[in-house]
């Protein structure tokens, strides 16, 4: 109610009431008698008010309700579904590791994703506008989380830009990667020494692709094509997010859908290929004991947490987009779904190509292993006696050469060693687990080199890896120029490039010679545990902060029904229970592990795990502790009223909603007022009806309880401010922090 109304001036002071009803209605405004609260036949049966659809808020929305799913499907799968599942998958289990991640997709992945769909789409803001009205002075949450946004897109669009340079080296016949190449050395012609000891798919990524450095400390200076790949690939994401939604909702047709395309066609061509199936096999087979192992759970919640995008901002930036009315319950569970099968099509692509992959490695062990033995029977250190009469060295087959090299063994059992013979297992060729980069640029295009008309599929799959990242780049961009443009008045073209710009020359240091030490270490620290600390602040700040029961009744408000029951636990109990035993491993995890890296010796042509140099090590930290400094930062700087709430900040739609119910409230306050006043008694200070700061509670809210300390600031009291009213200090007006 406005503080200059007679009403509250009356409520106000200590004199007695002794005028009339008559005397007051003299003094307001008419009223319509149909739509006034002093309508006792209508009031009787007057529902509590509702949330009103603006008709227009100014804010850019989706075009329609498609170009919305492509865009959460597009940021949610990426990069990680293709190489970082299948390896999770093989290493945890096989088909056993389906089980807890399917079970905490259920318990901690689609709860938190609907509860960001919620909140961005209520509130109509990105993540920093969010979670300064939800509670000001956890505010930080937005700001780590737009700084997190920042470190992984400038290190994730480097790995776009590898995509690129080989998209572009595959429309070549042979391919570059096929054979190892040769060196002059006087008038002969040797083969390079470094491929020779490790595979030309090997070769060509750490020497002609990155020329890396045997060091993170050697510098080795810029590499020129993976700046050139860097530079375009920022080219890409800047012009697919220059206008917005409106925009990157068109470029999301193409990227979102065309690795669907790829992977189907890759799937069929793959069940062509001998050893296929056993690949397949081998990765569903399921090893019942790993479910066991706590190690394997924390795998499977730290992928579903990252499979969805959670705490980025990108999934905040694109719902809030959504007309407030959108069913983000149903979006939640159809993206979820959809990444997890896309997740099991990526699993079997991979698997099928790399049994084919792993059937080529053991016939070629079992070809090389055959010469070794017949030149063993030639210089008689084996005896021909030895050798079945069946096996035939022309056509040696797998289950032949096992035989063979049992009954050597068991006769050479004290010089076998000295023999030098390999058992040529295929299940050991199928164990040998690669993922990331290792995965991409070696085992998965040294299989394709043996497929027919291999630059097609080069080319196809590589197109599919750009379109992957670009759908995630376009989120992660969305969720850092989103709460930037909601708190800023800065024209969004001249932001977008602006920030292009500054990523792609921070981004130099992950194109230098020892740049690909450089992804790894924003990989590993970055984003892990930032992140889950962001995540599980956000349940908690909407669970037991802003209050459950509100929350649902938000829900309600905006969906037309109550969400599931099951909800108000997860989020209140199970959620948070879970990313706190996550947060704990994931620290422990990171200290009994040394911190180092994979580099690549050229000397030995091979990889070497080093521990990193001091200054790196500070570097690491500093990544964490920069990432999640402004959560700190924040609360003390308001809880001693060093900085505004960011309620001025509020959306325009929430503004208009928040009037409106307040008024009607204020109308329903004015007419108990007067019905109940009585001569000679002051009035009650108290109103009866159930305040909408705090839905579902029957207890009246506390006016002593009100303080400029409490947990919401001032985002209601700002929100309802008409423009003609004094803006006359006041004490703010604060809900409690139910739950």
């Amino acid at each position: 109610m406005p503080k200059n109304s007679k009403v509250t001036q009356r409520a106000q002071s200590h004199e007695h009431v002794t005028e009339s009803v008559a005397d007051l209605l003299a003094h307001e405004e008419p009223l319509d008698h149909k739509s006034s609260s002093l309508n006792v036949g209508e009031a009787a049966g007057k529902k509590v008010p509702q949330i009103e659809l603006p008709e227009n808020d100014g804010r850019p929305a989706w075009n329609n309700k498609m170009e919305y799913i492509l865009a959460q499907v597009g940021f949610s799968v990426g990069l990680g579904n293709v190489w970082r599942f299948p390896y999770l998958c093989q290493k945890n289990g096989g088909g056993a590791y389906l089980v807890p991640y399917f079970i905490l997709l259920l318990i901690i992945g689609i709860p938190l994703f609907f509860l960001e769909l919620a909140v961005g789409q209520k509130i109509r803001r990105g993540s920093i506008g969010v979670w300064n009205y939800v509670c000001p002075r956890l505010g930080g949450i937005g700001m780590s989380s737009l700084m997190v946004c920042g470190f992984v897109g400038l290190y994730y669009n480097v790995i776009i830009g590898w995509s690129i340079f080989y998209f572009f080296q595959s429309f070549q016949y042979p391919l570059p990667w096929s054979e190892c190449p040769f060196r002059k050395n006087g008038t002969i012609a040797i083969v390079e020494p470094e491929c020779d000891k490790s595979s030309a798919t090997t070769y060509f990524w750490y020497r002609q692709t990155l020329n890396t450095t045997s060091t993170i400390a050697e510098s080795g200076g810029l590499n020129v094509k993976m700046t050139l790949s860097l530079f375009v690939g920022w080219i890409i994401v800047c012009l697919a997010v220059i206008k917005g939604i409106a925009s990157s909702g068109k470029v999301m047709y193409f990227s979102s859908l065309f690795p669907y395309v790829v992977l189907f066609c890759f799937l069929v061509r793959g069940l062509m290929l001998k050893g296929s199936v056993d690949g397949i096999a081998h990765m569903f087979t399921p090893k019942l004991e790993k479910m066991l192992e706590p190690q394997v759970w924390r795998e499977a919640a730290t992928q579903v947490f990252f499979a969805l995008g959670l705490g980025f901002g990108g999934v905040i930036a694109f719902s809030s987009y959504n007309k407030i009315d959108n069913n983000c319950h149903f979006d939640a569970v159809l993206v979820s779904f959809i990444n997890f099968f896309t997740s099991i099509l990526a699993t079997l692509v991979v698997f099928a190509v790399l049994g084919f992959k792993a059937n080529l490695m053991n016939e070629k062990c079992v070809a090389e292993n055959a010469e070794k033995i017949l030149g063993y029977l030639n210089s008689d250190v084996l005896s021909h006696d030895l050798i079945p009469p069946h096996v035939n060295f022309t056509h040696l087959t797998t289950s032949d050469y096992a035989e063979l090299y049992g009954i050597i063994k068991a006769v050479k059992e004290g010089g076998f060693a000295q023999l030098g013979l390999e058992p040529c297992v295929l299940e050991d060729e199928l164990n040998k687990a690669v993922q990331g980069t290792g995965l991409a640029f070696i085992a998965f295009t040294e299989a394709m080199t043996h497929f027919p008309a291999s630059p097609f599929w080069s080319v196809m799959f590589f197109f599919m890896l750009i379109n992957l990242g670009l759908g995630s780049m376009i989120g992660t961009m969305t969720g850092i120029t989103t709460p930037i443009l909601d708190a800023y008045k800065v024209q969004r073209e001249l932001l977008t490039v602006g920030c292009c710009i500054v990523a792609f020359l921070c981004g130099l240091l992950f194109v230098q010679r020892s740049g690909n030490y450089f992804v790894t270490m924003f990989d590993d620290y970055s984003a892990g545990l930032p992140l889950t600390i962001v995540v599980i602040l956000e349940n908690l700040s909407v669970a037991w902060i802003y209050g459950t029961k509100r929350f649902m009744q938000d829900l309600e408000d905006m969906l037309g029904f109550r969400p599931c029951m099951i909800y108000f636990y997860l989020w209140k109990y199970v959620s948070p229970f879970c990313l706190i035993v996550l947060i704990s491993a994931t620290v422990i995890e990171m200290t009994i592990s040394p911190p180092g890296y994979n580099a690549w010796v050229q000397e030995l042509a091979r990889e070497q795990f080093q521990s990193y140099p001091p200054w790196a090590l500070a570097m690491c930290f500093a990544l964490i502790v920069v990432a999640m400094l402004p959560l700190p930062i924040v609360f003390i700087a308001r809880h001693f009223n060093l900085m505004s709430d960011g309620s001025n900040k509020l959306s325009v739609s929430y503004r208009k909603t928040m009037m409106k119910d307040i008024s009607n409230l204020e109308e329903q306050d004015e007419s108990r007022f007067i019905l109940s006043a009585k001569a000679g008694g002051p009035p009650s200070s108290v109103p009866a009806h159930k305040s909408y700061l705090t839905p579902g509670k029957n207890k009246p809210l506390d006016p002593n309880s009100l303080s400029p300390h409490s947990c919401y600031g001032t985002s209601y009291q700002n929100a309802a401010i008409s423009p003609t009213t004094p803006t006359t200090p006041t004490t703010p007006v604060t809900p409690e922090c139910d739950s």
